[in-house]
């Protein structure tokens, strides 16, 4: 299958950009320990937004892997997992903040370090909101692919050190148009005391269209009704 567009980012990167429904994202961890900060938003009513609450409700599940949609508040699937090495994708970490880095790495500044500063994911997602018109009051919770964190008995968040090995990938289908921002920046429960260095590569091709048996339509019927809702919404906006 044809690349259509492809991307790597670097260590503490970001970037964001509009991406056409009926794609697929393929992100490939190109060291071990990778996370990467995901946020959605529709392309053109940013106001509608990925809801991590109704994701998780809606497919009875804390963390998403293949067979999983990210859902936006309106109902709607924004994008699906059509492929996946790892298994666990952690949707409760949120992201880190400046506070969060210089305890956890020391303090850095852009102006002593330039673009070897430690980086933020509220920097990181601030600035790439404003570039696209929103603000920090359009910050909600982000998917953390590569990412492992879960509960034992006594309710205490486990971060999973080892969870994802270098060439770890998962693939998404974009079934809205979407405007995609990203951070490659740690999770907020790592506990390595060095700032994670995993580049992560993404590449970018065309799906096929969705057949009826469809792995993530078929996986509950909460994801079957959140389907025709985006079916609707196209066929209204494009009639």
């Amino acid at each position: 299958m044809q690349i259509i567009w492809s991307k790597t980012l670097r260590p503490g990167g970001k970037w964001s950009g509009i991406v056409g429904r009926g794609r697929l994202l393929r992100f490939t961890a190109l060291e071990p320990g990778a996370n990467l900060s995901m946020l959605l938003y529709n392309a053109w009513n940013p106001c509608e937004r990925y809801n991590m609450p109704d994701t998780l409700k809606a497919q009875h599940t804390a963390f998403l892997t293949m067979g999983n949609v990210l859902m936006s508040d309106n109902g709607r699937v924004m994008a699906s997992i059509v492929a996946d090495s790892l298994g666990w994708h952690d949707t409760i970490s949120g992201y880190t903040s400046r506070q969060d880095i210089d305890q956890k790495y020391g303090v850095t500044r852009y102006q002593d370090q330039r673009n070897d500063w430690l980086r933020s994911g509220q920097e990181n997602f601030a600035v790439e909101l404003v570039r696209n018109g929103l603000t920090l009051r359009d910050l909600v919770p982000p998917v953390n692919l590569f990412a492992k964190v879960s509960v034992d008995d006594d309710g205490q968040l486990i971060f999973h050190e080892n969870h994802c090995p270098q060439g770890g990938q998962v693939t998404l289908r974009t079934d809205m148009d979407l405007l995609l921002i990203l951070s490659n920046t740690p999770n907020p429960l790592d506990p390595r005391s060095i700032y994670p260095s995993t580049s992560i590569q993404l590449d970018i091709f065309p799906a096929n269209p969705i057949e009826p048996d469809d792995i993530c339509v078929t996986h509950c019927p909460e994801n079957q009704r959140a389907f025709e809702n985006t079916w609707e919404y196209y066929a209204l906006r494009n009639s």
